[in-house]
């Protein structure tokens, strides 16, 4: 067994947390690059860490005070966040990338933000820096139950 050192003197369940959240990093990373083809679920992760997605579910509501779905959500749309402040990729590349049909994301984008992928860009352009509104946004809405 290897010893991660950051890992040393936490509790199985705030591990397992840390890694779920590194994964979907590690996953999103992945679409991005196109070095995978599609969005994982929850089962998806908790296959990667050897658990039953149940268990997983359950221990990220008891360590993060939300559900697993809330924070891959939160996670997706981080990710979308950013890329949406790099002008160079398009609104549908995006929503490619992420696995989302145009549409789809625009929607999904608009439930979280109150705002359009594109008003959320012509903000940007206009502020020129990331509003930090939309990171208090993402907090509240970290408790969403919405799964692929």
């Amino acid at each position: 067994m290897q010893i991660n050192r950051l890992t040393i003197g936490m509790t199985r369940p705030e591990e397992i947390k840390l890694q779920y959240i590194s994964l979907i990093d590690k996953h999103l990373d992945d679409l991005v690059q196109n070095k995978a083809d599609r969005m994982f679920e929850i089962d998806d992760f908790a296959q990667l860490l050897f658990i039953h997605p149940t268990h997983l579910s359950n221990t990220i509501k008891e360590t993060a005070g939300t559900s697993a779905c809330g924070i891959h959500q939160v996670k997706i749309l981080e990710r979308a966040l950013r890329l949406l402040a790099d002008g160079s990729i398009s609104i549908k590349e995006i929503a490619l990338l992420l696995d989302y049909e145009p549409s789809q994301f625009t929607k999904w984008f608009k439930r979280f933000t109150q705002l359009t992928p594109k008003q959320y860009r012509a903000q940007l352009v206009k502020t020129n820096q990331v509003n930090s509104e939309m990171m208090t946004i993402l907090k509240s809405y970290a408790d969403i139950h919405l799964c692929f």
